[in-house]
């Protein structure tokens, strides 16, 4: 090749590894047609992996089915390019029978990337298929298959299989040690999980994060997640705005007042509140589950980029707070700035209504959701509603409502409705709720407790007979420190 083709090689290569936009793509891909270097693997397998690195994917797959001959270079190119990307996982097992089709032999660059979309899609079937041709072409000792294969069977929740796979690795680098504590961790054995974390030699501020966040979202040992916090303190590492994302909401449901202000201080010297929204939106949240809503106003204010997420926490922490008319000018602010709510926000500014006693602004908003905004309401929707029209009195409506869902009503409605009958004394509908809590929670004493003791109070003692022998013959004993009158 001439000295002039090199040149223009490298000056393309430098022109996609630079500065990338995607209007430099459409132009280097000109530069590529002018220079004839449009047919060159080497060069498109760059232009393929930037358009990946761009989320240009279908750009991508456009110009590689341009190609005449494409080689093993470009093949893994276009495969790893399509593993990156979620629509398009499953285009890589295309590639890959087009290039057996074509008697290209796979390397070991092939197969990582097949694995990676074989774990995107959870697909059992297809990712042994690539492991057996792993084996089989002798390529299972090379690193990054191996941590690819262990990747697949922690995503598809076959923690035997991964670890098998690990304990026969000799280096083990701290991304396999992550997918192993991430795989057990899915699976809910949070003990193995730690167990492993423990016996890393070598964490990043990945491990950490991952470890807390898995304590976090099962809440079954959340003060461990801020243990593990003050240690990741006391073993130099910094935490990064992901790390107090995950730690905030733990603070504010321990109630961990003095950890959270910490960390709010922590996040202003780092610039993260300038620069990472979801640290933004974990404060605004921790400081309204705390009660300060002066502080999570402040903050709230000062961010100078807000999504949904942050107007949902504070709408949610104004309700929470008792301040619902407030909540309801901020969801009118929210529109009028053209963002656009989702179901969270609903939950939120019905929630806010049925606090203030908007009756009618809740029903307003309820309707809107489907007719102005296209969101399908949900059970959680549904149920704020009920506890709307139920503290205002407004009974019938409620009954209605729940018998018009779309979807089964769940026991938390029923009772929702249940108490607020009891409040204004409609026992012919608290009747019916009783009702539908005995059907759908048969094992639940304190349910036919409440269904005997509106007979009760209504003189129908043959119906409290009735309730007991339904709770004898059904094996179904009452708690004790339940009131059940006559019995």
């Amino acid at each position: 090749m001439s000295k002039g083709w090199q040149s223009i090689e490298r000056k393309i290569l430098r022109l996609l590894h630079g500065g990338k936009t995607r209007t430099q793509l459409t132009q280097i891909h000109a530069h590529l047609l002018r220079h004839g270097l449009h047919q060159s693997n080497q060069i498109l397998s760059h232009f393929v992996s930037v358009c990946a690195s761009l989320h240009r994917t279908p750009y991508a797959a456009r110009i590689f089915t341009h190609t005449h001959n494409p080689n093993i270079l470009l093949f893994n190119s276009m495969i790893k390019a399509y593993s990156l990307c979620s629509p398009f996982h499953h285009h890589s097992f295309t590639l890959f029978s087009l290039m057996k089709n074509r008697a290209i032999s796979p390397d070991e660059y092939t197969f990582a990337p097949l694995l990676k979309s074989a774990s995107h899609l959870c697909h059992c079937k297809l990712g042994q298929c690539v492991h057996s041709h792993i084996i089989r072409l002798g390529f299972s000792r090379h690193g990054s298959v191996r941590v690819g294969m262990v990747e697949f069977y922690a995503a598809c929740e076959r923690m035997d299989d991964a670890s098998k796979l690990f304990d026969e690795m000799s280096e083990r680098d701290v991304i396999v040690w992550n997918l192993m504590v991430r795989g057990f961790c899915k699976i809910g054995d949070l003990g193995t999980g730690l167990r492993l974390f423990n016996q890393m030699n070598e964490r990043s501020v990945v491990s950490w994060n991952l470890m807390m966040s898995c304590l976090a979202q099962s809440k079954k040992d959340e003060k461990k997640v801020l243990e593990l916090f003050h240690e990741m303190l006391a073993k130099g590492f910094e935490p990064d705005d992901a790390s107090l994302a995950i730690v905030l909401p733990v603070c504010a449901r321990l109630g961990a007042v003095d950890v959270g202000e910490w960390i709010h201080s922590y996040a202003n010297d780092k610039g993260f509140l300038r620069d990472a929204i979801n640290v933004g939106n974990s404060l605004v949240d921790f400081y309204c589950k705390c009660g300060n809503l002066r502080v999570a106003w402040s903050i709230f204010n000062d961010m100078t980029c807000k999504n949904v997420v942050s107007w949902n926490a504070m709408i949610s922490g104004l309700a929470y707070n008792g301040r619902g008319e407030d909540g309801v000018g901020l969801f009118e602010e929210m529109v009028r700035e053209g963002v656009v709510p989702n179901d969270s926000t609903f939950v939120g500014v019905l929630t806010s209504c049925a606090h203030a006693g908007l009756v009618e602004r809740g029903r307003e908003l309820f309707a809107s959701m489907s007719e102005k905004f296209q969101l399908l309401p949900k059970l959680e929707h549904y149920g704020c509603v009920v506890d709307l029209l139920g503290r205002c009195g407004d009974l019938r409506e409620a009954y209605g409502l729940i018998r018009s869902m779309p979807m089964k009503p769940t026991a938390a409605l029923w009772g929702a409705l249940l108490s607020a009958c009891r409040t204004y004394g409609d026992t012919e509908i608290a009747e019916t709720a009783a009702k539908e809590l005995v059907h759908i929670e048969p094992w639940n004493s304190g349910n036919y407790v409440l269904l005997s003791n509106i007979y009760a109070e209504e003189g129908r003692w043959d119906e409290v007979e009735k309730v007991r022998v339904l709770m004898r013959g059904g094996g179904i004993k009452k708690v004790p420190g339940h009131s059940a009158t006559g019995s």
